[in-house]
Parts: structure tokens; C-alpha cells; sequence
């Protein structure tokens, strides 16, 4: 086999073969779907291109009209084209075929190249060259328009050059490798085509490079296997069912988790996979919301037994730990923790409407409040704390019913507990609560504030900073009870 030769702009036009003037120049236009915009390459020096006496396939010379291409890898020269200047072409050279590829930014780059190389490689390209040769002689010259990137068609042509493809393909990297793909595919390049594919499947992607194979896989014709893998990676079948499916189980699996560190953990990432503004949701339809409410009833189910052992006559059973159990006044804080992660997702999704009518109608845990010690019923104020801020900030709509049985039901609990939420706050924001308690009380119709304020103006008489400071809500809804018209309006604008 001859030496390899490299691949290199040429700009002596001078040194450049032509046919003789009395043979008639015929152009034929390839039509290709555009390739991905990608930065074109640094212009090169010039460098002359090495003859050879010997007839055999080169890599492809090309000549930029309008835009200089950089040396590219040695490439290995394959004797298969030995009949290119054995005919009447001599003046010709090793070069018979001339791709003028046009690019949509105005530049051009001919590639001047044995037609061998792209007879053996790309049946598009076979073609053409056969029209070409059943109607005329001389040099064969293609036209591909509307060309997205020059470099990116040139180094397809310079794969059909190399053996190993996929060695050449981890020099380029992923993104240039989808864009190559693109062409390959156009031209019907199959080795090119194979081996992008192969690649491609083989390492991973960033975000954008998986984007971009999302959006060009499903408009390639590619009949391959490896495809098939690489659009396993891509696309599940069945994708909403299994996103569903997959969504309780991780719930379930969170809600049932022993170590408390990891636990929060994945409740951080659930959450933030499921919320509504979250990119991965955009695709998929709303929350099961049976779903989620099975697994509340479940954690509630849970809290009603805990709390009826903590309630137990029985000192033995009380905060006690067994070999397999943890602390009781733990495990009541867990089911607690899970039932607010639940609403939080429930809340963010819209959906809790009907949690808050189940809490109000909880009559049994209502009855193991009054039963149980503080340091254990103050856990169930938390997760009316978190229904009473959703209220106040208007994240949760319910009917006026629901909200009046919700206050009714667990407004007192939560006054008895406020100082016990102060030295456990657990994340809870205390001003947000005391606000919004107040401007939940404000939404009820007067006369059921009335009863509710009252309730509060006697803890607060007497506990004081125990109890949380409703003055500002008290003030207006003395206002909206005792003055009329314009002089409620000026003193509620002040």
C-alpha cells in the first residue's frame, strides 16, 4: 500500500488538473436535509498535496472558495480504486469526482476526491456518479446546496476514509458526532451511520447533548440495531403508566424509609421531580391523586395507632424502645414528617382540598390530643400549622364549610400547643404561622370569628407569649363587626 497522504486545503489553482476545454462542464445537485449549526473551524496554512505516479483511491483535496479548513488527520491511502486513471482521464489525475458544497452562510468548499471512495460508501452518491457516467465523460462535479456546516460534510467524507470509524469519533465527541450522524444518514452513509450509533450508545450525555438526540433520532430512517439502543436510552414505552407506577413506589418506599438522613434526602428529590415547575414534568400529565391519598390514609392510619399507644394507661408501653423499635416519640415525628411531605406535593399540584376536609373530620386523633402529653399532641399541630399557612397565603381553596369545621376542630389544639411549636419549630416558620392563622379566622363568616377570636383573646390574656399574637387580625375584624361604611374604610386604608 502506498503512504498515507494528508488532507489539506489547496489554493495553488494553478497546479489544480482540469479537463480539457472542449469537454462540457455538467453539474449535478444533491439535495440534503441541513445539518446542525456548529462553529466552523480556524483557517489552516496552505500545503501542497503529494502526488503519486501509482492509480489508487486518495483521500478527498478540497479547495475553499470562501473559507480556509484546517490539516486534517493523516488518512490511509486504499489501493481499491486502481482503475480511476487507467482510462483515457489522464489529465485528470486521481481526482474524478468535484463535490461543490454550498453553505447557507454564502461560503463554499469543493472536495475533489476518486469516485471509488463514494461509490463504495454512500449509494446516493453511487447514483448520481452512475447518471453521470451513462451520459457523459471527464470529471464527475456534484453540487450538495444549503449546506448548514461546511466542516461537519467534509468530515463525514473524510470517514469514509477510515477504517476505524469509532477511534476517529472519540477525537470529535458526542456533539459533533449527532451532527455527523445527521449527514451520514442523509447520504446513506451505513458505516457512518453504524458507527455514530455505536458511539453514541456507549457514553453519556449531558442534557443537551440528549436533547438533541431526542429531536433527530424519531426523523431518521435508520434501520439499525443499535438505534434501537440508543432510542432505549431515550423513550420508554408506555412512559405515563410507568411514571405513575413508579411514582407510588417511590412514595411508598420514602414514607416506609428507617434512616432519617436518607430519607429526607429523597424527600427533597421526589418533591422536586413531582413539582409543577419542575423540566421534568412539563411532558407528563397532573398527579394521581388516589394514589397519594392511599398513602395518607396509610401514614394516618399509623399515627392513630402510635398515638393511641402514647395515650395508653400502661406506662410500660409508653416512650419505650425495643430491640426493633425506635423511640415512640421518633416514630409518631416520623409519620407526622411524611404526612406534611404529602401535603406539600398536594398543595403544589392543587389537590389538597380534600386533605384538608379529611383532617377536619378527624374526630378520633382529636379525642388522643386531649389524652396525650404535650410533648407528644403537639405534633399533630404541625400539620394543621402547615394547613392553616396555606390558608392564610392562599395556596389552599376550600369551601367555606370545610374551612369553618377545620378551625372549629383543631383552632384550640393549636392554641395549647403554639409554645411547644416555638421550642420545636422543625422548620416551621413561626411568624408565617401566626399571620396566617389570623387571616384564616378572617376568611369565616363574622359571626363564627367572633366565637374563634374570643377563644384566642382568653389564651392570650392568660399565656401570653405561649399563645401567638392575633392583634393585628383581632383589630380588623373588630372593625368589619362594630363600624360601618366610610369610617371603616379609612381606619382599615391607614
Amino acid at each position: 500500500m502506498h503512504d498515507s497522504t494528508h488532507l489539506k486545503p489547496h489554493l495553488d489553482h494553478r497546479r489544480r488538473r482540469e479537463p480539457p476545454l472542449h469537454r462540457r462542464r455538467h453539474w449535478t445537485t444533491l439535495p440534503l436535509p441541513s445539518v446542525p449549526s456548529a462553529p466552523e473551524a480556524p483557517p489552516g496554512p496552505p500545503d501542497p498535496i503529494p502526488r503519486s505516479g501509482f492509480p489508487h483511491l486518495r483521500p478527498p483535496r478540497s479547495s475553499p472558495k470562501h473559507l480556509p479548513e484546517p490539516n486534517a488527520p493523516e488518512i490511509a491511502a486504499d489501493p481499491a480504486d486502481s482503475e480511476i486513471s487507467a482510462r483515457d482521464e489522464g489529465n485528470l489525475g486521481l481526482f474524478d469526482v468535484r463535490l461543490n458544497l454550498k453553505g447557507k452562510n454564502g461560503r463554499s468548499l469543493v472536495l475533489e476526491l476518486g469516485f471509488g471512495c463514494l461509490i463504495a460508501n454512500s449509494p446516493v452518491f453511487a447514483d448520481l456518479i452512475s447518471d453521470h457516467r451513462k451520459n457523459l465523460s471527464g470529471l464527475c462535479r456534484i453540487e450538495v446546496p444549503d449546506v448548514e456546516n461546511l466542516n461537519v460534510f467534509r468530515e463525514t467524507i473524510e470517514l469514509m476514509f477510515e477504517e476505524d470509524i469509532q477511534k476517529k469519533l472519540l477525537k470529535i465527541g458526542v456533539f459533533r458526532a449527532i451532527d455527523i450522524l445527521e449527514v451520514s444518514a442523509g447520504i446513506k452513509f451505513g458505516r457512518g451511520v453504524s458507527s455514530c450509533l455505536k458511539y453514541l450508545e456507549a457514553v453519556p450525555w449531558t442534557e443537551e447533548e440528549e436533547e438533541k438526540l431526542r429531536d433527530l433520532l424519531p426523523k431518521l430512517n435508520v434501520d439499525d440495531d443499535t438505534a434501537t439502543d440508543v432510542l432505549d436510552r431515550l423513550f420508554t414505552l408506555n412512559s405515563v403508566d410507568s411514571q405513575r407506577t413508579l411514582t407510588k413506589h417511590l412514595i411508598w418506599s420514602i414514607t416506609n424509609s428507617t434512616d432519617a438522613n436518607a430519607r429526607n434526602e429523597l424527600k427533597s428529590l421526589v418533591k422536586g421531580l413531582l413539582c409543577k415547575s419542575s423540566v421534568y414534568e412539563k411532558d407528563y400529565p397532573d398527579l394521581n391523586k388516589e394514589d397519594i391519598f392511599a398513602i395518607c390514609r396509610s401514614c394516618l392510619g399509623s399515627l392513630s395507632s402510635l398515638l393511641e399507644e402514647a395515650s395508653s394507661t400502661d406506662a410500660s408501653l409508653k416512650l419505650t424502645k425495643n430491640k426493633k423499635d425506635r423511640p415512640l416519640i421518633e416514630r409518631i415525628s416520623k409519620q407526622v414528617d411524611n404526612i406534611n411531605w404529602l401535603l406539600d406535593i398536594l398543595l403544589d399540584h392543587q389537590m389538597a382540598e380534600d386533605f384538608a376536609d379529611m383532617w377536619a373530620n378527624q374526630e378520633e386523633l382529636l379525642k388522643m390530643h386531649h389524652n396525650a402529653s404535650p410533648m407528644v399532641r403537639y405534633e399533630l399541630s404541625r400539620v394543621s400549622a402547615l394547613l392553616f399557612i396555606a390558608l392564610g397565603t392562599r395556596k389552599l381553596h376550600c369551601p367555606s364549610e370545610t374551612r369553618l369545621k377545620l378551625l372549629q376542630v383543631w383552632f384550640s389544639p393549636m392554641l395549647s400547643d403554639f409554645g411547644w411549636l416555638q421550642r420545636c419549630k422543625k422548620g416551621l416558620d413561626m411568624k408565617a404561622l401566626e399571620e396566617a392563622m389570623g387571616q384564616a379566622l378572617l376568611t369565616l363568616p363574622l359571626k363564627e370569628q367572633y366565637s374563634l377570636f374570643m377563644d384566642w383573646f382568653q389564651c392570650f390574656s392568660k399565656h401570653g407569649s405561649e399563645c401567638p399574637n392575633l392583634s393585628k387580625s383581632f383589630q380588623i375584624w373588630w372593625r368589619r363587626s362594630f363600624l360601618r361604611g366610610s369610617e371603616m374604610f379609612a381606619i382599615e386604608s391607614r
